[in-house]
């Protein structure tokens, strides 16, 4: 069989005398969208952020194509094929939306700083080549309406759209949203639900979602993954966890 895109085995993460994570292991195929969800506290968030190099685990490891993610520098990760979007939308406010997007084709430049100095003609190629791609996701993600406006001034679920923009522009093989639906109301859900599809179906770009938003994960992801007191209690289709006695116990205190 072939090696997964992202492969996590036996990961376990200690704070102090606090064990945030034990022993989990899971991984994501090419093309899926993979929903990691649990209870406030189950460890999702620690989990993320051992996969963005935030963290680094105190047992086992993280493969991603092969190449361990652990032993990647963390300034590297996104070399790699690593995306990875904020649940607090961090973006640079004074910037208009289509310089947000450019800053995410940053890494995939190659020219020295003396070669930005003296405006050379392979930095102007480059800055060209950003812009077109950044004008693609503008349109791409609807927001061409906003295209020249600053940042700091739009509505919160288009500034969300910005940076899962940016996010793109970095050419991920894999996409981290974390918790992509805080804040939206019904109807901004729905639209998420659509885009999300669009990044895996057009983009071809795995993902990989943490989210509380429970309708969203069940109809957006392949497959879903449970934690809960930092172990794994489920994993499988959408509708095996929702019927898994476990992950019942753990959202409603019950079996069933």
């Amino acid at each position: 069989m072939a090696e997964p895109l992202l492969d996590v085995r036996g990961v376990t993460v200690r704070f102090g005398g606090v064990l945030a994570l034990d022993d989990v292991s899971f991984h994501v195929e090419q093309g899926q969208i993979l929903g990691l969800i649990g209870p406030n506290g189950a460890g999702k968030t620690t989990l993320f952020n051992c996969l963005s190099r935030l963290y680094q685990p105190s047992e086992g490891e993280i493969r991603f194509e092969g190449v361990s993610v652990l032993a990647t520098p963390r300034h590297l990760i996104a070399n790699l094929g690593i995306a990875r979007t904020f649940q607090n939308v961090a973006l640079f406010d004074r910037l208009t939306v289509l310089e947000n997007v450019m800053v995410g084709r940053h890494g995939k430049t190659s020219s020295s700083f003396f070669a930005n100095a003296l405006r050379l003609p392979s930095v102007v190629a480059e800055q060209a080549a950003a812009r077109q791609r950044a004008m693609e996701l503008i349109e791409f993600m609807e927001l061409g309406a906003f295209t020249h406006w600053p940042a700091g001034g739009l509505p919160f679920p288009i500034r969300k759209r910005v940076e899962l923009a940016r996010a793109l522009a970095a050419q991920p093989k894999l996409l981290l949203l974390d918790e992509p639906a805080a804040g939206l109301n019904h109807d901004e859900v729905a639209t998420l639900e659509g885009q999300i599809r669009r990044v895996r179906d057009v983009q071809g770009v795995t993902v990989l979602l943490v989210e509380h938003h429970m309708s969203l994960v069940m109809s957006v992801s392949d497959k879903v993954v449970t934690v809960n007191f930092g172990r794994k209690i489920a994993e499988g289709t959408p509708d095996q966890v929702r019927r898994d006695p476990e992950v019942i116990r753990a959202y409603l205190g019950t079996s069933g």
